[in-house]
């Protein structure tokens, strides 16, 4: 059985998720508090981060990006990094974006101080982070907006990793009500698209012991 090791309000971990299930892959979740730096999961991967998925035979994968890019080479139905050299260009400058800059500017600073710290035992969330999350994230709907005025999906014409991308960190934040969509209408459109589709479904059935979503968080008419 494939395995991913995973942290339950991982975006990246989530991506890997989804991309699994658009591609048909059974799997089994395990999760990895990392910062236990267990010895048999350093084996696996010596750098200690999270996504690692192990296939079948045994080889270990390290990293979402490394990780996403071989399932879409190995099972490549159906393609989502993009047919044309342009194309996987685009997906690949959207997936970044979301995986560093909204990472830095909104996912740690409403995720990380108001969930992570928490689970780690690291204080009180910073109120000038979480301020700054709460901002920051109004640039980053807006921008996909402008995307979907002006394609069928982020990338283009196709779903892809960058919707999918996108949609693994909104799905954190949303995880505690701080995404403003009656602020945003195009980008809750296009989320509503995306939760829809059942390679979402499991992450919407996520619930972390103590910490329950709001009642929209899986509701598909939100």
């Amino acid at each position: 059985m494939r395995i991913l090791y995973h942290l339950w309000m991982s975006p990246t971990c989530r991506k890997v998720r989804v991309v699994l299930k658009e591609k048909g892959l059974e799997f089994e979740l395990r999760a990895e508090n990392i910062w236990e730096r267990r010895d048999e999961f350093l084996a696996l991967n010596p750098a200690g981060d999270i996504p690692v998925l192990v296939e079948p035979d045994g080889t270990a994968i390290s990293g979402d990006d490394a990780i996403c890019e071989f399932l879409d080479e190995v099972y490549p139905n159906p393609p989502l990094i993009g047919r044309q050299a342009l194309g996987r260009a685009e997906v690949r400058r959207l997936v970044h974006w979301f995986d560093d800059k909204f990472d830095k500017e909104v996912t740690e600073n409403l995720v990380g101080e108001k969930m992570m710290k928490r689970f780690l035992g690291q204080g009180s969330p910073l109120s000038k982070a979480v301020r700054a999350g709460h901002a920051n994230i109004h640039h980053h709907l807006d921008y996909i907006g402008y995307l979907i005025e002006r394609r069928r999906w982020l990338a283009g014409e196709d779903y892809s990793l960058a919707d999918i991308a996108a949609a693994a960190h909104l799905s954190t934040v949303d995880y505690l009500g701080d995404v403003p969509w009656t602020e945003h209408e195009e980008a809750k459109d296009w989320y509503a698209r995306i939760k829809s589709r059942p390679s979402f479904r499991s992450l919407l059935e996520d619930n972390i012991p103590g910490v329950p979503p709001p009642k929209h968080y899986a509701d598909l008419d939100f």
